[in-house]
């Protein structure tokens, strides 16, 4: 007796039911594999990366097409951010209210993957090779996630010809925005030492604050640029001063502080983090910056051109080419192949009560799989 495939929106009931907080692991995976095994798909699970960032589960999964057939990927993360207090209804036991279905992860990003599982069921086998490229942590350091993944392809000599991130890029509604690339992103911690002392002697102290507040002052008088063709001015934000001081009649030892840059392609991490270290040394300071993702673009081309056709053709809209918002993993996959992100509405991720409408999630499918098919052509 045949069975019916499952849909879309039971897909991805079944991967939000599975509590995948960063870092995800075991169950999610069971689940997303036992999606995709009965599409004819290879799956490889492995872990990476040792504490305090790992370990790290993550999935590379391989449906082969004939000999020398192109080879098109779909990435994304089945790990999601804590789902807080105050939820209507539990958020990892996913409910259909009216035409919404609510879970954490139903729009970050668990409704995208189970999109795509539905999509390249309607894809050829003989179409060409297909992959699923998935991480475990991407919401949290990243270090042993999709990079591992990566290398795990590069060995394995499975190097896509394009890819397709499905981080939900959709603004007002579905298909009005993709994305083509991403901004740069540095963190930086900065330490100002000084000399403890009564406030009544000043002239025995030496008061950090007074020089981490002028650092400060002159990191933001900085005027990175004033933005390019495809990317909004960098910017740089103070994220946290710290002092710890619980007298109020003396002058502290130390004073920290913490920058978050983000940055565009007329910059490098490397650039910016020495600016800010040659500034801090100024100041009698020091500075720690972690480069987390350089800026990058895909060209607007036929790849650009495909995508935005077939949005197009299923939602009558021509979706915005963007590189505003955060970080993705799409700043590691873009060393692999070109990559573009599309995905859901936005509007409830990271929010109480995350919710996706089933008509986006069969409309998503469809996208993908026209998506798929135009790639692999």
């Amino acid at each position: 007796m045949h069975t019916a495939s499952p849909s879309v929106a039971q897909l991805a009931e079944a991967l939000i039911a599975c509590p995948s907080v960063t870092p995800a692991a075991g169950l999610v995976f069971d689940c997303l594999q036992s999606q995709l095994e009965p599409l004819g798909f290879a799956v490889h699970r492995f872990h990476a990366g040792e504490a305090p960032d790992g370990p790290v589960e993550n999935l590379f999964a391989i449906r082969q097409g004939p000999e020398g057939s192109r080879h098109f990927a779909f990435a994304g993360h089945v790990d999601v951010v804590p789902p807080g207090e105050g939820w209507t209804s539990a958020p990892f036991a996913p409910e259909l209210r009216g035409n919404l279905l609510y879970g954490r992860g139903a729009v970050d990003m668990k409704g995208a993957i189970a999109a795509m599982v539905a999509a390249v069921a309607q894809v050829p086998a003989d179409a060409g090779t297909i992959s699923f490229i998935i991480t475990g942590d991407e919401e949290g350091p990243a270090r042993f996630g999709t990079v591992a993944v990566i290398e795990h392809m590069r060995a394995r000599g499975a190097i896509p010809d394009l890819c397709l991130v499905g981080e939900p890029t959709s603004v007002a509604r579905l298909g009005d925005m993709m994305k083509i690339g991403r901004r740069g992103s540095v963190n930086v911690w900065l330490e100002v030492a000084g000399k403890e002392g009564h406030v009544a002697y000043p002239h025995l102290a030496d008061n950090p604050i007074t020089k981490l507040v002028a650092l400060l002052t002159e990191l933001k008088a900085i005027k990175l640029d004033v933005g390019t063709d495809w990317f909004q001015p960098s910017n740089l934000e103070i994220t946290d001063v710290t002092v710890g001081n619980p007298a109020t009649n003396v002058i502290p030892p130390r004073a920290t502080a913490r920058l978050s840059i983000r940055f565009n392609d007329r910059h490098s991490g490397a650039e910016l983090s020495q600016l800010v270290c040659d500034l801090a040394e100024e100041h009698g300071g020091t500075a720690r910056p972690v480069v987390s993702g350089e800026a990058f673009l895909t060209p607007p081309g036929a790849f650009s051109v495909l995508v935005a056709a077939a949005v197009e053709a299923e939602t009558g809209i021509a979706p915005e080419a963007s590189t505003t918002g955060g970080t993705s993993d799409a700043r590691f996959l873009k060393d692999l192949c070109p990559v573009i992100e599309f995905g859901l509405c936005n509007a409830t991720m990271h929010k109480r009560d995350e919710a996706v409408a089933v008509e986006d999630l069969e409309t998503l499918v469809r996208i993908y799989a026209r998506i798929a098919k135009a790639a692999l052509a």
